[in-house]
């Protein structure tokens, strides 16, 4: 790989990838929509690419000359209209795709979640082999689902593709979900799903690059990896100690299942619900993954371990 384009480059992953892209030598490119977005890949080591989602011409001026993209870009909130669910995550993913092959770039790796498996139901151990769900539990499940199927169905006549699947990213500098949770916490709006002793697969950060680039380099194309930091962990005890990296207690609310779920029935029009069918799907009961895949034909090793991410969240916590 000598030269990437990255879609999303401002956001958690993108930073991350651009950062380590850089340090091996790749010269990146990535897409930023604003001054904001521009600044912050520009302080991430890549050069800018000015334009959004919505222009594919954009992204075809950006991505020639490169080799690979990663798309990083998706609309990952609990909740909003249906229009920009479908307007940044399928219709975005399709144009990147297009770009992508117009611009003449042999791989795409798109970064995907294990969401799309998500119907409200426990996910246990759940591989490459189960099929995305048929009755996705909210418009992010059901978005990102349809961007995947888009990314597979565009292998071949000279772009590679190929899906990673993350299951709970986190690490330090979390600007999605970790502000959301200790901000839920502070305000008395925090509680367990039935009181949250379940298993979680999670990837840390640095984990969900290195298996992100080993896609790149050795992934077999029109294939999907899911990617974690090893063995499952209990829920309640990695997010107590995770949103305690922050100062935070997170408390022993507890909130039983049926109330969580007629809660998000009766809410479901709000603009901003209190609780959604999404966040129970996804960290209301277990969800585990399993990534021997990853390990077995990519090399992939989860090297960033959980104690420690944590370590280095207490100590940016305390400088």
């Amino acid at each position: 790989m000598k030269a990437a384009f990255i879609t999303g480059g401002s956001g958690f992953v993108g930073r991350e990838l651009i950062a380590e892209l850089v340090r091996r030598g790749v010269t990146v490119r990535a897409l930023a929509r604003s001054d904001a977005a521009s600044a912050a890949v520009t302080a991430a080591g890549a050069a800018t690419a000015r334009g959004d989602l919505d222009d594919r011409a954009a992204m075809e001026a950006g991505m020639r000359g490169t080799d690979t993209v990663f798309h990083a870009a998706a609309y990952v909130k609990q909740h909003g209209t249906r229009d920009v669910f479908f307007r940044v995550n399928v219709t975005g993913t399709e144009n990147a795709l297009a770009a992508a092959k117009a611009a003449g770039v042999k791989r795409f790796v798109h970064i995907g979640t294990e969401a799309v498996l998500a119907d409200g139901q426990p996910i246990v151990r759940a591989d490459e082999t189960r099929p995305r769900t048929a009755n996705p539990a909210g418009l992010y499940p059901l978005t990102k689902g349809l961007a995947e199927a888009a990314v597979i169905a565009a292998n071949g006549g000279g772009l590679e593709t190929v899906v990673v699947r993350p299951r709970f990213i986190w690490g330090k500098g979390d600007t999605t979900l970790l502000p959301e949770l200790v901000g839920a916490v502070k305000a008395g709006r925090f509680g367990w799903f039935g009181g949250g002793h379940y298993l979680t697969s999670t990837c840390h950060v640095q984990n969900v690059v290195e298996g992100t680039l080993l896609a790149a380099e050795k992934g077999r194309p029109g294939e999907i990896y899911f990617l974690t930091d090893g063995a499952p962990i209990e829920f309640r005890a990695f997010l107590t100690d995770y949103i305690a990296t922050q100062g935070v207690d997170a408390g022993a609310r507890s909130i039983p299942r049926w109330i969580a779920r007629a809660i998000a029935a009766a809410t479901s029009w709000m603009e901003q619900p209190p609780v959604t069918r999404v966040a129970i799907a996804l960290v209301g009961h277990e969800v585990t993954v399993d990534d021997s895949k990853a390990r077995r034909e990519l090399g992939y090793v989860g090297r960033t371990s959980r104690e420690a991410g944590l370590a280095e969240m207490r100590a940016a916590g305390a400088a």
